[in-house]
């Protein structure tokens, strides 16, 4: 498969972006009380790591070449971090 450049940039961004909100969720959901606020929170958190997780699968196939430095490689390991990072779902309650 060829790698589409366009492509992988605008998925670095997007994770960028999503793992920002990711931290940023996190931090929120320690600080508020309010029960419904922390629904909203779980349920974007969510969706949002739902997301990463389609980048990631998008990020493997990009990376099935053999080229070893390449926008493909970078959007795999910045997913791969992200997803590690942020195992938000099963460690909320433990904050």
């Amino acid at each position: 498969m060829k790698e589409s450049q366009s492509l992988t940039n605008n998925l670095l961004m997007e994770v960028d972006v999503l793992s920002n909100r990711l931290k940023n969720i996190k931090q929120s959901y320690k600080t508020t009380e309010n029960k419904a606020l922390k629904g909203r929170l779980f349920d974007e958190n969510k969706n949002i790591f739902r997301r990463v997780n389609e980048i990631h699968k998008i990020a493997l196939l990009l990376n099935k070449n053999n080229e070893k430095i390449n926008f493909s490689n970078l959007l795999l390991e910045i997913t791969k971090r992200t997803l590690n990072e942020n195992k938000f779902e099963s460690n909320l309650f433990f904050l």
